[in-house]
């Protein structure tokens, strides 16, 4: 069982279960009826997303020092109760079922679900292998 770390709208691996979309908004011109068919997600989570506000100061990330500001902002509204709350819960499906969480994002590198996995890793979640 684990979670795993997915890109929006790419194809889904096998077993990976349910897909949760973290992200503030869900996909333009997509019905909602196929988000889940067109490999979007099975359920919108907007919980573990960067603010409006963040995306807005923030977004796009050009370079290293706007993504470290970036990092830095976002780890601090992961801190807030409820977000934290729904990292260990996360988390501790992952022992249980299999789950993937993601965002449309091409580049995990510069992207909030890297930073999710890191936060659900310190929180002893199983996270699946790249």
């Amino acid at each position: 069982m684990t979670i795993r770390i997915a890109r929006l709208g790419s194809d889904r691996n096998p077993g990976e279960g349910l897909r949760i979309g973290t992200v503030r908004r869900p996909p333009r011109g997509i019905k909602k009826a196929d988000h889940a068919v067109k490999n979007f997600y099975d359920v919108w989570f907007p919980n573990l997303a960067p603010s409006d506000a963040l995306l807005k100061e923030s977004i796009p990330i050009t370079g290293d020092q706007q993504w470290k500001i970036f990092k830095r902002r976002f780890l601090a509204e992961m801190k807030q109760a409820t977000p934290s709350r729904d990292l260990d819960l996360l988390a501790a499906l992952s022992h249980q079922t299999n789950l993937a969480v993601g965002c449309y994002c091409e580049d995990e590198g510069h992207c909030h679900r890297s930073i999710l996995r890191e936060l659900l890793e310190t929180r002893g979640a199983k996270i699946a292998d790249r």
